[in-house]
């Protein structure tokens, strides 16, 4: 084997740019036939026989076509890996040498005109690729190949590139560039792996990048947009491989793992009896012991997604380096390995905040487990006598202000300004009533009565406070009482079904003023509700604050099974699917909506296979335990809908706005000091705006909407594939107007921006202190005349400790909480075009309106930095306050508590 410097003085002289510029013979023409971009090693030029000696009148007449032909050079942008093992290195050498001697990549020109002959676009003769242009300095990774054309004159625009890899791996292609043409460069991005001929023989379709919609596709695309969009529909059949780009749709069958054990098989999601939007389609066998399940594909192995939305280099590293993937598939396990025998409740608060001063002990019979980890950036470790100490950063909630978490104003606050501001609502109705069967349920009257709560409302009357919009609730009750007996049936775990009401106070402050616990009702109390108000005495204020915990912890369960998991995460992916199965990629639609997809689908088949699953870190840390997914499904039945996931209408379906034309956002909030919706509807606004212009450059009017075949089949299917079993429902918008297709794109660009950062990206910064939001409780609240109250009045600390997650449990949460709070080196923020979106459509009035959007979004990142020094607005300043900054437009890398990401990336 030759070594690497040998390899090199022997590749470098075929690499001269004037060398293989003169001496590269051009392959032979090859015409694809029209249905398909299939291309043998022969017709590529593996196996090309030798070029025949040509006669004398055959070379004039040659010399004489080429006076009507001009030369044209494609440049080929390829990235290699930015961290190379020797072993990449090498294989990098032999692929420039490979490419050198037009062995490696074979490209064609595919014109917008038609060939008259072929009747599909004209084809340029097959040329390969050979040698490499000087590497730029600052990206030594990325390396520029060429491959030079001669074309007719009458040749046409170059619409469209087939590109052929002959290796045998793939290689990543960031863009194509045609230069030599008459209106100057044509730019084909690509981003995208290009998968060896030997995976796959189907060559790949690169398309320029101008938008056109289907009817104004040239001519000569016409056939390949419809092949490209074939290819990556597939045919539903077979197990996905590695190199596939194949988008289809499945339901959630793959949570559980009856093969290993019964108490891992879990329903399967998606159906009548357990509703679900629809995941990506692996093709994987059925488990063995039950056909409807998927057969699970356990860590280290990856669970299929689509070849070009898996991570990227950067993210990959982030991840293997500890910030994420590390956390997966090494740090559990060691901490359970590590604590099994020895885990334990905490003894004080004190013990709690060892974990940030001092670090917490590891101990383990293996000296050398934890140097094998790879810990997360949050977890600073040195090791002495055999015993790894692990310390973990200061949540920004305790950092300020130690004390916070325990006062009632800051448990208020945290409900428009936490990690989960979207489930408080106004007071309505009175009296508050359950729609759960009553025969099943028991009474539906609530134990929050009349003259509980008029003893708080500082002599208004309920009917007063509701009228002066004072009175708010937080409602856990019916979406958690079909589940709590099941769920204390489970070993340490114990919950009630809340209900919290909250009084808007004269300095413009939230009190929670009592709480509704309820449990299922039973033969001796058929209305087994018992409310609880804040008190000024001993044991008073220490039952009030565990009855506070029971709802943090229903709180930290819904947010994130329901408001973070489902609302964001889930129902993203089927608008992925669909964006790719029945979008070209020359679709202006298709080109607004791709940056907001970037690494979603990987990240779910991530948390499908550690977080989410049978046994995972949910069911291990979260109060529903094993029916976690089942109640997340029970909340997609009863609650979601696409058209109230749009801001303003949330608002208003909560009361916590109502319409109001003069307003800039058409909603008025009837609490100012309300820092997510104020802030989120500020990016809402923006979103919007940006949406408009664009669908209104491309649609002049409304029957071009209804007429663009691609566009209405990409709505039907999210319908009626990605939320089937939501397909029948009434309010589904129509897609027959500019305004349909505006609102139900800005719906999509802010879940996947503006909303799933604000209820992310706080989730170290506000749980990383356990007991501000205990994650699961294993004790009711003790009761008079039970062993345990009598422990409780002798040792309150201890029953607020014992009753909340141990050391374990709250270890594996925190590094959960604080992986899904980290940005990557590489993220996209919002209003920024990354490295992977650089030259994606080729439209001045686009980019123009582009611009437009980024400086509105940096004109609101100081808006929004000018409310957190505002005085007057007591939920995001103040002493000990953290500011509100969840939903500023930019941050950088690391546990920040700020910046909206482009896409669902983590």
């Amino acid at each position: 084997m030759l070594s690497q410097s040998a390899l090199h003085s022997q590749i470098t002289p075929l690499f001269n740019r004037n060398q293989w510029r003169h001496s590269a013979p051009h392959p032979r023409p090859v015409r694809l036939s029209r249905t398909s971009v299939k291309t043998s090693a022969k017709q590529v030029g593996i196996l090309r026989p030798k070029t025949p000696k040509l006669k004398e009148s055959e070379e004039e007449e040659e010399r004489e076509g080429l006076k009507d032909k001009f030369e044209l050079r494609a440049v080929l942008k390829v990235k290699n890996k930015i961290k190379e093992k020797l072993v990449d290195k090498i294989g990098d050498d032999w692929e420039y040498f490979v490419n050198g001697i037009g062995k490696g990549i074979n490209v064609q020109l595919v014109s917008e005109e038609i060939d008259p002959e072929t009747k599909i676009g004209k084809r340029s003769s097959i040329a390969a690729v050979r040698g490499f242009l000087p590497k730029p300095s600052d990206h030594p990774y990325i390396v520029d190949y060429a491959a030079n054309f001669r074309v007719p004159s009458d040749f046409g625009r170059v619409g469209a590139i087939i590109v052929t890899n002959l290796h045998k791996t793939e290689f990543f292609l960031m863009e194509i560039v045609v230069n030599g043409l008459r209106d100057g460069p044509v730019i084909f991005p690509a981003n995208s792996w290009i998968h060896s001929c030997e995976d796959n023989p189907e060559s790949r379709i690169l398309f320029a990048n101008q938008a056109f919609l289907p009817s104004q596709t040239p001519s000569g695309l016409r056939d390949l947009r419809q092949d490209d969009l074939a290819s990556l529909r597939g045919n539903g059949k077979g197990e996905r491989k590695k190199h596939d780009r194949i988008y289809d749709y499945a339901p959630y069958n793959d949570l559980g793992n009856p093969d290993k054990s019964n108490d891992l098989a879990r329903p399967v999601l998606g159906g009548l009896e357990t509703p679900y939007p629809r995941r990506c389609r692996t093709g994987r066998p059925a488990s063995k012991s039950d056909p409807t399940a998927e057969r699970r594909i356990e860590k280290p192995h990856q669970v299929y997604v689509p070849r070009d939305e898996t991570f990227e280099e950067i993210k990959e590293n982030a991840f293997s380096a500890g910030e994420t993937k590390a956390l997966f598939h090494n740090l559990i396990p060691a901490l359970v390995a590590a604590f099994s025998k020895s885990d334990s409740q905490f003894n004080c608060f004190s013990d709690i905040d060892k974990l940030y001063k001092e670090g917490f002990m590891m101990k383990t019979d293996d000296p050398k487990l934890l140097d094998r980890l790879l810990i997360p950036s949050m977890v600073k470790g040195f090791m002495t006598m055999g015993e790894r100490l692990m310390k973990y950063e200061l949540p920004s909630i305790i950092s300020r202000d130690r004390f916070s978490w325990l006062r009632d104003n800051e448990f208020a606050r945290q409900t428009l300004a936490g990690v989960n501001p979207v489930d408080i609502r106004r007071l309505t109705e009175f009296p508050i009533k359950s729609n759960l069967d009553p025969s099943v349920y028991g009474p539906p009257e609530s134990a929050l009565t009349k003259e509980i709560l008029e003893q708080e409302l500082n002599g208004m009357s309920v009917e007063e406070a509701m009228e002066a919009n004072k009175l708010f609730i937080l409602d856990y009750h019916d979406i958690l009482l079909p589940y709590v007996k099941r769920i204390n049936s489970l070993k340490s775990r114990k919950i009630y079904a809340t209900r919290t009401i909250f009084f808007n106070t004269k300095n413009g402050l939230l009190r929670p003023v009592a709480i509704e616990l309820s449990l299922p009702p039973s033969p001796s109390n058929p209305s087994n509700k018992k409310v609880y108000c804040h008190g000024h005495d001993a044991t008073t204020h220490w039952i009030w604050k565990l009855a506070k915990a029971h709802v943090c912890t229903n709180d930290a369960g819904v947010h994130q099974l329901v408001n973070h998991w489902l609302r964001t995460h889930a129902s993203m992916e089927p608008y992925i699917i669909a964006s790719h199965r029945q979008l070209s990629s020359m679709h202006p639609v298709f080109k607004l909506l791709h940056p907001h997809m970037r690494y979603t689908m990987e990240i779910n088949a991530l948390a499908r296979q550690s977080l989410i699953n049978g046994g995972g870190i949910i069911e291990s840390c979260f109060s529903p335990g094993k029916y976690s997914m089942e109640l997340s499904s029970a909340a997609y039945k009863a609650t979601w809908r696409f058209d109230m996931e749009a801001l303003p209408k949330d608002l208003i379906r909560r009361g916590m706005a109502i319409e109001d034309p003069s307003m800039p956002h058409g909603v008025k909030l009837i609490l100012e000091d309300y820092p997510y919706a104020s802030d989120g509807l500020l990016i809402w606004s923006a979103l919007e705006d940006w949406v408009k212009g664009y669908v209104n450059h491309f649609y002049p009017d409304s029957s071009t909407i209804s007429n663009d075949k691609e566009l209405q089949a990409w709505w039907h299917e999210i319908r009626n594939k990605g939320h089937a079993d939501k397909k029948d429902e009434p309010w589904w918008p129509e897609l027959n107007t500019k305004d349909d297709l505006t609102e139900i794109l800005t719906i999509m660009i802010w879940i996947a921006s503006g909303q799933h950062a604000a209820i992310n990206f706080g989730q170290y910064p506000f749980g990383g202190y356990m007991p501000n939001r205990p994650t699961l409780m294993k004790k009711l609240i003790p009761q008079e005349g039970d062993a345990e109250y009598e422990k409780f009045l002798h040792n309150p600390q201890y029953t607020f400790l014992s009753s909340v997650p141990s050391q374990l449990q709250v270890t594996q949460i925190m590094a959960v909480q604080d992986t899904l709070s980290t940005h990557s080196p590489d993220e996209e923020y919002i209003g920024q075009m990354g490295e992977s979106h650089t030259n994606w459509i080729n439209d001045k009035s686009i980019s123009d309106l582009f611009e437009k959007f980024s400086s509105r979004l940096e004109e609101i990142e100081e808006v929004i930095n000018k409310r957190n020094k505002d005085k007057s607005l007591k939920n995001r300043s103040g002493a000990g306050v953290p500011p509100y900054e969840l939903l500023l437009p930019t941050s950088g890398p690391g546990v920040t508590g700020r910046g909206i990401p482009n896409s669902i990336s983590i």
